[in-house]
């Protein structure tokens, strides 16, 4: 009996069709697996969110420290630039059982920085420094959680992409001045997770191209970023924004 078989045509047309499909699944793929990223972010920044909440309630009512260079505060200071050396550290931070000693939730899957030769980077989320962080001089810090006006409008959890190699200190801006200081990490489409002090997380979208461009070079090319940047008075959103929400006590 002779054997049917494919044709260099019939082979052509099922190649095309196959590549047309690909062409159509492929995008929405993609977008599925950023909302799996975002939702998973989300997830991780709300846990970090709780943790944070509970310490204080066992703690009558005292905030964990902010500052990532003071020895053991909500992590500790890592001993060394490898990514075990910051693994470590995390696991050494004052939040780490109030996690459920679960690593993953301190690190957003879309930040690469661990891959990046460059940086090495694990921990994704940084506090506020007015919320018990780095000394800034132009605000009280807040001790106390009592001392946080309106909770659930103030952030104590942003993504931050510190071109340093790791997310150094506490995250700042100037609230007073309403200019910016460090940068803010975009990994989910031109948006950010924030952990609220009531416990909750959300996503942000950022509007302003000059905040957006100042954050991508932090990101795509660290060696050229430069600490502050003051936005043009067309594209004063984000920076307003992020200046009602920042939590302290009281400006000096």
């Amino acid at each position: 009996m002779k054997r049917s078989a494919f044709t260099l045509v019939e082979l052509l047309v099922v190649i095309a069709i196959i590549a047309l499909l690909m062409a159509i699944l492929m995008p929405a793929l993609r977008k599925a697996r950023e909302q799996a990223r975002r939702v998973h972010c989300i997830a991780n920044t709300k846990t970090l969110s709780l943790a944070w909440y509970l310490y204080q309630d066992d703690n009558d009512g005292r905030i964990v420290g902010g500052d990532t260079r003071a020895a053991i505060d909500w992590v500790a200071t890592p001993t060394g630039p490898l990514p075990e050396e910051k693994m470590d550290a995390v696991r050494r931070g004052k939040l780490f059982s109030y996690t459920n000693k679960t690593l993953e939730v301190y690190r957003c899957p879309a930040d690469l920085r661990l891959k990046d030769p460059r940086q090495y980077a694990y921990r994704s989320f940084s506090i506020p420094g007015g919320a018990n962080g780095e000394d800034w001089g132009e605000y009280n810090e807040a001790k106390i959680y009592a001392d946080l006006r309106s909770p659930a409008t103030r952030y104590i959890f942003v993504e931050e992409i510190d071109p340093r190699g790791d997310n150094i200190g506490s995250w700042q801006m100037n609230v007073k001045s309403k200019t910016w200081t460090d940068p803010l990490a975009m990994w989910h489409n031109k948006k950010s997770t924030l952990g609220f002090a009531d416990g909750h997380a959300e996503m942000h979208a950022w509007e302003n191209k000059s905040f957006i461009d100042w954050c991508d070079v932090a990101w795509n090319d660290p060696p050229a970023f430069r600490f502050g940047m003051t936005p043009p008075a067309s594209q004063r959103q984000d920076v307003d924004y992020m200046a009602q929400g920042f939590p302290y006590k009281s400006l000096k």
